[in-house]
């Protein structure tokens, strides 16, 4: 028993051994994923430590997490080609595609009923008066990211078919926040009166991820609820974040890429439930032409800020 148990320790580190040799002779000693926090960067580091360590030993080389400033950073980072896998948002993905970005479309998120969509909806304080988006006029609305899809892109656009082709001119003032995090303690701490934010259900969303570790607070510390807030606008269905690799990465590196990402769920349970608080179903394959609809909604906003 003990020689079987030998050999098969054998095997498997010859094994490990040989997927290594095999993608460092394609002269790559390092792969870098980058992540644009929706929390905290402390919180994004904790949270993806253990799937990072996944894809390091699946793959056969390190992989480093890169915690982007914004969606932006990780656009021009896979320009440079510095980074190689970028998590991205619809709309970021469809802006890198947009200009000249050589990066593809891999997996997507899964919602934990099976949906590949979510929304952007409009959060304002339920002890304020508002309740319809008209009457935030002149007030202040918090919005993520210019590359954010929920935050910042489909906010615009949705407001266009409420009759407000222009943010600025409507509301007293557009705050860019540069987080979905920020957005929402903005509306809490009383800076925005009316905010933009991701929601997949009920009980799924940027907001109730927050409230569950306690980490929405008036400026007086006081700890808030889901209660706290309301919904005033939930928009048209936004199909659900990539993942996207460089082009030019090499073929058998690439399926490598793509197969550790899509048997993470049953290989490393644990790291895969923890990047979402165990909310998303196991990635699914995609490929770039899915966000044609969102290169053309990204289209349609640039002409709507243009004009304002």
């Amino acid at each position: 028993m003990l020689q079987r148990r030998t050999l098969l320790a054998g095997l498997a580190a010859g094994a490990s051994a040989t997927a290594v040799s095999s993608v460092q002779a394609q002269g790559i000693s390092e792969l870098v994923y980058a992540a644009v926090p929706a929390e905290n960067a402390s919180g994004v580091s904790d949270r993806m430590a253990p799937f990072i360590a996944y894809l390091s030993k699946e793959i056969g080389v390190k992989v480093t997490l890169r915690i982007a400033n914004d969606y932006a950073a990780v656009i021009e980072g896979q320009r440079a080609g510095n980074i190689h896998i970028g998590g991205y948002g619809p709309a970021s993905f469809a802006r890198a595609r947009l200009t000249g970005v050589q990066t593809d479309a891999f997996i997507i998120d899964v919602n934990s009923d099976g949906t590949k969509g979510y929304y952007s909806v409009f959060y304002v304080m339920a002890s304020s008066p508002y309740k319809t988006i008209e009457d935030l006029k002149g007030k202040n609305l918090g919005v993520v990211d210019p590359n954010s899809t929920s935050g910042y892109n489909m906010p615009l656009y949705a407001l266009n078919k409420h009759g407000i082709p222009s943010a600025e001119k409507f509301f007293g003032k557009v705050q860019t926040t540069g987080s979905h995090e920020n957005a929402v303690l903005a509306l809490a701490q009383g800076t925005v009166d009316v905010a933009a934010n991701w929601w997949n259900a009920d009980d799924d969303s940027n907001l109730t991820r927050m409230l569950g570790k306690g980490m929405v607070k008036t400026v007086s510390g006081q700890l808030l609820k889901k209660e706290d807030f309301r919904i005033i606008l939930k928009t048209d269905l936004i199909i659900n974040s990539p993942t996207a690799m460089l082009a030019a990465l090499p073929a058998p590196l690439k399926e490598k890429i793509k197969d550790a990402f899509l048997n993470a769920a049953t290989k490393d349970k644990a790291a895969f439930e923890k990047l979402s608080d165990g909310k998303n179903k196991p990635w699914q394959t995609t490929d770039n032409a899915a966000y044609d609809d969102t290169i053309k909604l990204i289209q349609f906003v640039d002409a709507l800020r243009k004009k304002a």
